[in-house]
Parts: structure tokens; C-alpha cells; sequence
């Protein structure tokens, strides 16, 4: 509760990089650049801003998901997260650091095509597992709309 979450659309600007902690933890953190853009009607031209780095840190699954999605630098995202502001000293100076703790990041679709592949987490899948996945499914039919299941058709 009470946190700042937001989302973010930019570029990856280095490569990924992926570790697992001392306690066995997937960890990835990447870096994002951001640049807004703005339409000068005196010019008739879009002009760039200053762009925004921002660290993303994914732990666990995603974390897993994210270096086996094979995301590169300059690829575009949309990262959804917990926004932290971190102020330290460097040269005697102080500074700010904003970091975005993932809970989704994926491709931005807009500027391209992906290739999704669903992850099995836990093993193989009992036969409860199979009749309340067949259930939510028959209960999705019955509540679609006339013109999504003549495309089903």
C-alpha cells in the first residue's frame, strides 16, 4: 500500500544483466532509457527531450522469464513496477538513482511482433488442475460475446 507504481515505455539500454543471489534467488536488472517527445508547432517538427535512465530489477519468475525471452539492448518495453528514488554520495556530491522494482516487463507490441510461450511452474499438472482449467474455460464460453465466438467458428 501507500506506494508510487507506475508504468514506463522506453528502450532497453544495456544489456540485461542476470545472477542468482547467495540464497538461490533469480535476479536481472536492466536499464531503460526514456525519451519524451514534443511537437513544436513554431518549427512543425517533433523535438526530443532529455532522456530518462531508469535501473528495472526483476526478482524470481520474472526475473527467469526475462533472460529467457532473449530481451536485448534497444528493444522496446513497457515495464510496470514500484518506483524507489535511492540518493547517495559520489565525489562528494550527492545524487538520485530512480529504479523501478518489476512486477511485469514484456515487449512494447506497438513497435514490433513477439513470440509468447506460457511457462509451467510446479511440475506436471493434476487432474483437478485439468477439470477446474476445463471449467473456467466453459465458463468464459458461456459468457462470450455472439461476435467472438462466430470468430472462434
Amino acid at each position: 500500500m501507500n506506494e508510487a507504481h507506475v508504468t514506463v515505455t522506453g528502450w532497453i539500454a544495456a544489456e540485461p544483466y542476470y545472477s542468482v543471489t547467495a540464497n538461490g534467488t533469480p535476479f536481472l536488472s536492466l536499464r531503460v532509457g526514456c525519451t519524451p517527445r514534443r511537437y513544436d508547432r513554431q518549427t512543425a517538427q517533433w523535438q526530443d527531450g532529455d532522456t530518462m535512465f531508469l535501473t528495472v530489477n526483476c526478482w524470481r519468475g520474472l526475473a527467469d522469464n526475462v533472460n529467457a525471452s532473449e530481451f536485448q539492448r534497444g528493444h522496446p518495453v513497457l515495464v510496470t513496477g514500484r518506483l524507489r528514488v535511492r540518493q547517495y554520495e559520489r565525489d562528494g556530491q550527492w545524487r538520485f538513482s530512480a529504479e523501478i522494482e518489476a512486477t511485469t516487463l514484456g515487449h512494447d507490441l506497438s513497435r514490433g511482433t513477439a513470440d509468447f510461450r506460457p511457462v509451467q511452474r510446479g511440475g506436471a499438472l493434476t487432474d483437478e488442475d485439468r477439470q477446474e482449467a476445463r471449467d473456467v474455460a466453459d465458463q468464459w464460453a458461456l459468457t462470450a460475446p455472439p461476435e467472438e465466438e462466430q470468430k472462434a467458428a
